[in-house]
């Protein structure tokens, strides 16, 4: 029951999120800094490839369910968001590669994002929830 993907992803979508609105505020607050080179945060990319391999082409990994099924690999549980500098592009002549508009919008992104994973989290409690106290009663 707690073993659901559900559990897995989400909790470290939110986490992600959270993190890159760490990093978007941080960028957002060092828009006039000399020299400043803005970080992105990493999470959804890692996940596609952890559900799909390297190439993700849309379709599942196949899991191993019973020891009496044909042998597959594990579904592996790794991917966590990595913060990296962006050092391709230069925004200003002072070496600032920070976009004030693309980091409001990535901000509003990131807060509808974080918004969406934690009602279908809580959506997926609430379901738990209602199985459990329906097979009490």
């Amino acid at each position: 029951m707690f073993n659901s993907p559900n559990f897995n992803y989400l909790p470290r979508a939110m986490t992600a999120a959270s993190i890159r609105q760490e990093v978007i505020s941080h960028n957002i607050a060092n828009v006039n800094t000399p020299n400043y080179r803005k970080s992105v945060v990493d999470f959804e990319d890692l996940l596609a490839r952890e559900l799909y391999g390297e190439e993700p082409d849309g379709k599942l990994k196949m899991v191993r369910t019973h020891d009496n099924h044909l042998p597959a690999e594990p579904l592996p549980f790794h991917a966590e968001p990595t913060i990296w500098q962006d050092n391709t592009t230069i925004m200003r002549t002072d070496d600032n590669n920070v976009d004030i508009d693309i980091e409001m919008a990535s901000l509003a992104k990131n807060q509808l994002y974080y918004n969406a994973v934690s009602t279908q989290l809580g959506g997926h409690v609430t379901l738990l929830k209602n199985a459990i106290t329906s097979s009490a009663q």
